[in-house]
């Protein structure tokens, strides 16, 4: 039960982050939804390296987390290269930033 990540936890938080300042929700919320199921996969290891019974059901559990995980993994790193994210620095692209502020300049 190996989890590869493309993203640590830290560059999901900045992309949660940058994601709520510049109010382009989706990408965070993926990263949120990769974070949930971080926490899933990590409790299922604890039960399974505790001897909770059964263990079929922690390793269901655990195995779909996984491919879970992996599939949305796959779907943040589609996202941001669609958007046109800097994945160096995982700052949102320019063009997004201006929309938000012509959006905030609209409403005033």
């Amino acid at each position: 039960m190996d989890l590869q990540n493309r993203f640590d936890d830290g560059e999901l938080e900045r992309i949660v982050e940058e994601a709520g300042i510049y109010m382009c929700a989706c990408p965070g919320q993926v990263a949120q939804q990769i974070r949930q199921l971080r926490q899933v996969i990590r409790y299922q290891r604890d039960c399974l390296n505790e001897g909770k019974t059964p263990n079929l059901v922690h390793q269901t559990i655990a195995a779909d987390s996984l491919e879970a995980h992996a599939v949305m993994e796959r779907c943040l790193e589609r996202v941001l290269e669609i958007e046109g994210w800097d994945r160096a620095t995982l700052k949102m692209p320019e063009g997004l930033r201006k929309l938000r502020d012509e959006l905030i300049e609209n409403d005033q």
